[in-house]
C-alpha cells in the first residue's frame, strides 16, 4: 500500500508553505511585469517588437553575439565580448539547439532562475531573522527599483540561483554544497571571485567550521582560472576578461573621489550635457552609497563574511572610472535584502512606505526599458 505522502511530488516534499508564498510573490511581481508591458506597448510603442524582444534589450545583444562568435576576438556588436563570462550564453545556446529563440531562452532561464534564488533568500533571511524575514525580503527584493532585470535575459536571476544557495549552505555549514554552488555561479559572472572571498572569510569566522572542508572553497576560483586560459590561448592575454571591461565600458580604476565626480557629471550635466545618462547613474550614485552604508553596517554587526562580499563589489565601483550600472548589481547584495527583510518586520510603516515608493519606480523602469528602449542601469 502506498503512503500519501508517497504520491507528493519530490519539489512539493521539499518546499515548506512559506516556500510557496516566495514563489507567489515572485511570479505575481512577473505578472504584473508582463502586463505593464503589454499594455505599454500598445498604448505607447511605434514599433512591432514582439513581447520577447522588447526585453532582448541592450547587453542582451552582448550575450547572443557570443553565442555566434564565442570568445573568437570578433565583436560583431561593436563591444569586446571578452568581458562576460560564458555561463549564461552556453546556456542560451543549448536552449537554442532545442528550438528556442534566444531572447525566449533567456526569459524563461530567468524566471526559473529567479524562483530558485527568491526561495533560497527566503529561507536565508528567515535562518538569519526568523520567520517571516524571508517572505518580507523577497518582497523587497522582487519590487526593487531595478528588478526588472531578475526578469530580463541577464545574468542576475541566473547567478542569484547559484549563489544565494551557495551562501545558504555556508551558513548552515555545508561547505562542499556552498563550493559546488558558488563555481556554478563563478561561470555566470566575474563576481564569483568575489563570492569565493566571502565563502573562505566565513569560513574562517563561522561557529561551524570544518578545516578538512577548506580546500573545497578554492573550487570556485576554477572557471575564472580556465575562462583566462582560454583567453590567454585566443588572445594572447590571460586577463583579458578585464581589459574588455576597460576598453568597452571604462571600467579602468580611479582614485575614489575622482570616480565619484566623473559619475556626478554625467548624474547631473547641466543646461548643455546630456541627460540620457543622468537618472540612470543618480540612481548608481545612491547604490554606492548605500553600498558604503551597508558596509558600515555589516562591520558593525561583525558580520565578515557578509561584509566581504558587498565590502568588496563596493570598492571595485567606487573605484572605477564611473559607476556605470552599480545600481543594478546592488540586486547582487543579499545582505541589503535580508537586512530589509528584518528592518520592515519591526515598522509595518516601514514596509508599506518602501513598496508605495520602490514599485512604482520599478515599473516606471520597466516601461523605459521594454517600451522605450532606454538604458535603466
Amino acid at each position: 500500500m502506498s503512503s500519501g505522502h508517497a504520491a507528493v511530488p519530490l519539489w512539493r516534499r521539499r518546499l515548506a508553505p512559506a516556500d510557496g508564498q516566495a514563489l507567489g510573490l515572485w511570479l505575481a511581481t512577473r505578472l504584473s511585469l508582463a502586463v505593464a508591458t503589454l499594455l505599454g506597448a500598445a498604448l505607447l510603442a511605434d514599433d512591432d517588437l514582439s513581447f520577447a524582444q522588447r526585453w532582448a534589450r541592450w547587453d542582451f545583444g552582448h550575450f547572443e553575439s557570443v553565442t555566434e562568435v564565442w570568445y573568437s576576438g570578433a565583436q560583431p556588436d561593436g563591444y569586446p565580448l571578452e568581458a562576460f563570462f560564458p555561463g549564461l550564453p552556453a546556456v542560451l545556446w543549448l536552449l537554442a539547439r532545442l528550438g528556442l529563440p534566444l531572447e525566449v531562452g533567456g526569459l524563461l532561464v530567468s524566471l526559473v532562475a529567479g524562483a530558485v534564488a527568491v526561495v533560497a533568500l527566503r529561507r536565508l533571511a528567515d535562518l538569519e531573522g526568523g520567520p517571516g524575514t524571508g517572505n518580507r525580503a523577497v518582497l523587497a527584493l522582487v519590487l526593487s527599483p531595478l528588478a526588472l532585470f531578475l526578469a530580463a535575459p541577464y545574468t542576475e536571476a541566473l547567478f542569484l540561483a547559484c549563489a544565494v544557495p551557495a551562501w545558504l549552505a555556508a551558513r548552515r555549514g555545508q561547505w562542499r554544497r556552498a563550493a559546488l554552488l558558488a563555481t556554478l555561479a563563478a561561470t555566470v559572472r566575474v563576481n564569483g571571485l568575489f563570492l569565493a572571498a566571502a565563502l573562505a572569510v566565513e569560513l574562517l569566522t563561522s561557529p561551524h567550521r570544518r578545516w578538512r572542508d577548506a580546500p573545497w572553497l578554492a573550487l570556485p576560483l576554477l572557471p575564472a582560472g580556465l575562462f583566462s586560459v582560454l583567453l590567454w590561448q585566443v588572445s594572447g592575454d590571460p586577463l583579458r576578461w578585464l581589459t574588455a571591461q576597460q576598453e568597452g565600458w571604462h571600467r579602468e580604476s580611479r582614485l575614489p573621489w575622482d570616480a565619484w565626480a566623473n559619475t556626478w557629471a554625467l548624474a547631473f550635466p547641466g543646461p548643455d550635457g546630456n541627460p540620457y545618462w543622468a537618472w540612470p547613474l543618480r540612481l548608481d550614485l545612491l547604490a554606492v552609497v548605500l553600498g558604503v552604508v551597508l558596509a558600515v553596517v555589516l562591520a558593525a554587526l561583525r558580520r565578515w563574511g557578509d561584509l566581504t562580499w558587498v565590502g568588496l563589489q563596493v570598492a571595485v565601483y567606487a573605484t572605477s572610472y564611473w559607476y556605470l550600472s552599480a545600481s543594478r548589481f546592488a540586486l547582487l547584495w543579499w545582505p541589503l535584502w535580508v537586512g530589509l527583510g528584518v528592518l520592515t518586520g519591526r515598522s509595518r510603516v516601514l514596509l508599506w512606505l518602501y513598496v508605495a515608493i520602490s514599485a512604482p519606480v520599478m515599473l516606471t523602469w520597466t516601461l523605459a526599458f521594454t517600451v522605450d528602449g532606454r538604458w535603466a542601469g
